[in-house]
């Protein structure tokens, strides 16, 4: 008894299977786009393809370059028993020359846009004879005293090796009833079609079994690449589908190139996105300053324009506070013994310019008396005002009238940066000066090196998580320890 597959494995079965057909059918689908420019190349070095497919295309001999070829074949027939200088010879080579100004005159190659063959022929044929008719380096060659000069065998070989195979390219493609080239490759593509056209329609049938919400179009459209592979139109779009059935298969990886195609795109648009979206930016605030929202902000006036408050906060008020509460009880502390430094050189200087007290130095120990003097006031100076600061700031009272000094601070600076001329003066400064943003910075943020850009983002993708260490933890097990 055999093991059954797992329906991971069945699925991953199946999707090689189907990408191997799409392959196979891609391959047919670039063979026939390929087959007409190339019919010279498949004539020439695979001539039993061109005898199986020709009928495909409507491709058929061209009755005149034919008839030509037969007429030569039949002229080496003729040569062979009675040589070059019988009549019966004598009268192929005057038809074989008749038939070839017939042929310059109409040109057959036209047709099939196979000129440039034809000419090439007569080229060749030119530079055999050296001279510049092509009419009359036939005739001469195709002459019995030219052929017997130069030598037969010689002669039909250059024919057969270096013009017959450029002759013989030419053809003639019917049209079909629809008055298009005849091409029948459709009988082919046909199973093909419905095959990739009947999965496609047991996808879109089961997507809609485990989503009810989606519609035959929404289940279609999930699978949207597979549309190209029954479309009977631009064949060669399959590509899509085929690379992308493929990668899903396993069976190619595209994951490097993605990745590349991915950065490409990025580095080519994050340069234009960058300017859109700074400049884009900076002229919304350009916009605002313009129609007063920035004065509207700063004094929360609500005739400009009505304000939004999310949280019943004086956002300036409270940030003031917090700075007020930082200065205080964590900066002044830390900055003290500059502060009293600062004061006792103040204060000596100040005695010092007392013409009393200038006069005092003289005496012993007055100068060692004036540094104590002054260290002494300065220290007392310093801690009284912080003192007196602190206070403030615990006192109820004080910090009442701390919060109507701040509030009449606030609506003073209010009023008067709504006078019309502090106004139009701020926001014509803010204006220009986001304007040089844009001229000074933004050029520089699109100057930036993108590729440096897109690889320390993918080194962060690609960087190691180190792993988070409980602090907790670890103080819980000294605390034990």
């Amino acid at each position: 008894m055999t093991k059954r597959k797992s329906p991971k494995r069945q699925n991953l079965t199946f999707e090689r299977l189907m990408a191997i057909i799409a392959t196979v059918n891609l391959s047919l689908v670039l063979f026939d786009l390929s087959y007409v420019p190339w019919r010279d190349f498949y004539l020439k070095n695979f001539p039993e393809i061109t005898k199986i497919y020709d009928p495909v295309k409507g491709i058929e001999d061209h009755r005149e370059t034919k008839n030509y070829l037969n007429r030569i074949d039949a002229l080496q027939e003729q040569v062979s028993p009675t040589g070059l200088t019988s009549p019966e010879a004598k009268t192929k080579l005057e038809e074989i020359d008749r038939l070839t100004n017939e042929m310059i005159d109409s040109n057959p190659f036209a047709a099939v846009n196979k000129s440039g063959n034809f000419e090439k022929a007569k080229n060749r044929m030119r530079d055999r004879i050296g001279q510049e008719s092509a009419k009359q380096s036939f005739s001469q060659f195709w002459s019995q005293e030219y052929l017997s000069r130069k030598g037969w065998n010689e002669e039909i070989n250059f024919f057969n090796t270096e013009i017959r195979p450029l002759i013989a390219t030419n053809y003639f493609r019917r049209i079909g009833e629809n008055g298009e080239l005849f091409d029948n490759f459709w009988l082919i593509d046909l199973p093909f079609v419905l095959l990739f056209g009947a999965e496609l329609l047991a996808r879109s049938y089961y997507l809609r079994r485990r989503h009810p919400s989606f519609s035959w179009v929404n289940a279609i459209l999930w699978r949207w690449y597979d549309l190209f592979l029954v479309f009977p139109f631009m064949r060669w779009l399959r590509i899509i589908p085929v690379v992308i059935r493929l990668d899903q298969a396993r069976l190619l990886n595209l994951q490097p190139l993605q990745q590349q195609l991915n950065q490409s795109i990025v580095a080519n648009f994050a340069e234009d996105i960058t300017e859109i979206v700074v400049v884009r930016v900076i002229n919304q605030i350009q916009g605002s300053i313009r129609r007063g929202d920035l004065i509207s902000w700063l004094t929360q006036n609500e005739n400009l324009r009505p304000y939004i408050d999310i949280n019943n906060t004086n956002e300036v008020e409270a940030i003031a506070g917090i700075l007020i509460q930082t200065l205080v009880y964590q900066v002044l502390p830390k900055i003290q013994p500059e502060i009293i430094a600062i004061l006792r050189h103040i204060i000596a200087t100040t005695i010092n310019q007392v013409p009393v007290y200038r006069n005092l130095h003289n005496l012993p120990g007055m100068r060692d008396m004036q540094n104590q003097l002054s260290e002494q006031l300065a220290t007392q100076i310093t801690a009284n005002l912080y003192s007196v600061v602190t206070t403030a700031i615990e006192d109820p009272v004080g910090a009442k009238l701390s919060s109507q000094l701040a509030e009449s601070f606030t609506k003073a600076l209010g009023e008067e940066v709504q006078q019309k001329h502090v106004i139009s003066e701020i926001q014509s400064l803010m204006s220009d000066f986001l304007e040089e943003v844009k001229l000074n910075y933004v050029q520089r943020l699109s100057q930036e090196d993108i590729e440096q850009i897109m690889e320390q983002t993918k080194q962060l993708r690609t960087k190691p998580v180190q792993p988070i260490v409980d602090k907790t933890n670890i103080l819980l097990v000294n605390k034990d320890s």
